[in-house]
């Protein structure tokens, strides 16, 4: 029989180290407080579709002209308290990722760029005409892929078997972010911070590309740091 001191002892035992486990891992994120950043506002961006109805008739006619609708949007992290969250815009009660569509003949990459100094750069001249790093963009490899069979809302991370034509590939980008930058956002949308544990599992509040984020950056080690570079946690812990 097991006694109550025994029980205790075993309790307040430090853990053994694990073993090593980290073979072929990719490169390590460094993340960054979400107070590192400054967030300001610019002036409105109007949508360009009123309603989701329109925005696949506009899709459809783009199709129609140019193929497959090919669009770029950007996974972009901040900490806080040794957490990761997304950066996610809010228009209404509506949550996406920056980034947009590309036009036609668009190199992905500067395309890409362009959209997040236009959605997310302050206005210029407004931090000083030398602040480069709140115009520029670290952008990393692609951690997913979407497609779009059809002319409807429904996006699926592969091709559906009788699918032979997609109408839509959206790409996901992870952003490496710098130790501090302005990030400054149209009146008429918000940038909100959401913790990997919200977004899980929650496609019913955020849909599933949103959802599946956390799977796709559980792949990666996550160094945190606080305000003065020195890092504070890890994920996973060793």
């Amino acid at each position: 029989m097991t006694t109550v001191t025994e029980i205790s002892r075993k309790t307040t035992l430090v853990p053994k180290e694990p073993d090593q486990f980290n073979e072929r891992q990719p490169n390590t994120i460094r993340i960054y407080p979400v107070s590192n950043y400054t967030f300001t506002t610019k002036d409105i961006q109007p949508e360009e579709d009123s309603s989701v109805v329109a925005r696949l008739a506009r899709l459809q006619s783009q199709y129609e002209e140019h193929g497959m609708r090919r669009s770029c949007e950007a996974v972009m992290l901040c900490h806080d308290h040794g957490f990761p969250y997304v950066l996610l815009l809010q228009i209404g009660t509506f949550c996406k990722l920056p980034g947009d569509y590309l036009g036609p003949g668009q190199d992905e990459m500067t395309a890409l760029k362009e959209q997040l100094t236009n959605q997310l750069a302050p206005a210029e001249n407004s931090t000083g005409a030398d602040d480069e790093e709140n115009y520029n963009w670290d952008v990393d490899e692609c951690i997913g892929q979407w497609w779009r069979p059809n002319f409807e809302t429904h996006l699926y991370p592969y091709i559906p078997p009788h699918c032979t034509r997609p109408k839509e590939c959206k790409k996901v980008y992870l952003i490496r972010m710098p130790g501090r930058k302005v990030l400054s956002v149209p009146r008429n949308m918000k940038l909100i911070a959401v913790p990997l544990f919200e977004l899980y599992d929650n496609a019913a509040r955020y849909g599933g590309q949103l959802a599946s984020l956390p799977l796709h950056l559980s792949r990666f080690n996550m160094e945190f740091v606080d305000n003065e570079g020195n890092i504070i946690g890890k994920m996973p812990s060793k």
